[in-house]
Order: structure tokens, then C-alpha cells, then sequence
């Protein structure tokens, strides 16, 4: 008998753990809580209280946001989930989802996952930026070459011309010299 009741409870705490576990949007949420306080402690302890830290601060909370709105995953296991971000080939886990909670884990890891994530996310707008600069640089030499052979075909057809010139001054003369 007890083992049976052992056996009910197990499952009861099964059935109340998968049926309470957060969503993506909680676990965003709780991210961006924690990433907020930890700003508002690195901005104060460096910076001090000012408008323009105020600004920086929105400025990075927003860049943070969108970082995980692209990046964040979760990993659901049932009975809990936990989240990731994926940076330079590996996943950083964030926080663990379990009973309705979601608990992030220490701002250490935060900081250094955060910033790995802003960086990995400059380096993605650099690449992008870069192929950018790339892409107008070929269409402006294209348009250059373009330039440069209609120059060419201009040249061809003006010596083409004074050839046809000089071939029909030819024939006057030849007619002349012929009567």
C-alpha cells in the first residue's frame, strides 16, 4: 500500500510539474528582469545616475531584447525547460524554467553570456555591413567597366568612321586619277 501511494505521489508531481511549466515568453521575461537590474548595477556603479546613462541604458536593454528575441531557445524537458542561446558554436544555457518559476542564473554568467551575445551581434551586423560595402564596390566597378567599354565601342566606331572616310577620299582620288 505504500508503495502505491509513493507511486501516486510521484505521479501527481509529475503531472503538476509538466502542466506548470513556464514559456518562452515567461522565461523573456525573467531575462530581461535580471538583465535590466544588472544594467541599472553596472551603469550606476560605473557611470553614476544621469540622463545619458539612462539613454545608454534603454539603448543596450533594447539591443539585449532583440539579441533574444532572434536567439533565445527553448530546451522543454517535461517536467522543466531551460534556456539557450547559441554563440560561436556553442549553447549558453540562461535560466531553468520549473513550477511556474523561472530562475536565472547568477549575473557573472549573465554578464559574460550577454556580452558574448552583443558581440557575436556587432560581429554579425560587421559581416553584413561589410558585404554591403562589398556589393556596392562591385556594382560601382561594374558600372565603371560599363563606362569604360562604351568608351571603347565610342573610340571603335569614330576609327571605323574615319576609316570609311578615308576609304571614300581614296575612291574620289582614284576617280580622279582614272579620267
Amino acid at each position: 500500500m505504500k508503495k502505491l501511494l509513493v507511486i501516486i505521489i510521484i505521479l501527481l508531481v509529475a503531472v503538476l510539474m509538466t502542466q506548470t511549466v513556464p514559456d518562452k515568453k515567461a522565461h523573456k521575461e525573467a531575462m530581461m528582469e535580471a538583465v535590466k537590474e544588472y544594467i541599472a548595477e553596472e551603469a550606476e556603479e560605473r557611470y553614476g545616475d544621469n540622463v545619458l546613462t539612462g539613454i545608454g541604458k534603454s539603448v543596450v536593454v533594447k539591443t539585449i531584447e532583440v539579441v533574444l528575441n532572434t536567439k533565445l531557445k527553448v530546451d522543454d524537458y517535461y517536467l522543466f525547460n531551460t534556456t539557450h542561446v547559441r554563440l560561436n558554436g556553442e549553447n549558453k544555457t540562461l535560466s531553468l524554467g520549473i513550477l511556474g518559476k523561472v530562475i536565472t542564473f547568477d549575473k557573472e554568467m549573465l554578464r559574460k553570456n550577454l556580452e558574448e551575445a552583443a558581440e557575436a551581434k556587432e560581429e554579425e551586423a560587421a559581416e553584413k555591413e561589410a558585404a554591403k560595402a562589398s556589393a556596392k564596390e562591385l556594382k560601382r566597378l561594374k558600372k565603371e567597366q560599363k563606362k569604360r567599354e562604351k568608351e571603347l565601342k565610342k573610340e571603335q566606331e569614330k576609327r571605323e568612321k574615319e576609316l570609311r572616310k578615308e576609304q571614300k577620299r581614296r575612291e574620289k582620288e582614284a576617280k580622279k586619277h582614272s579620267f
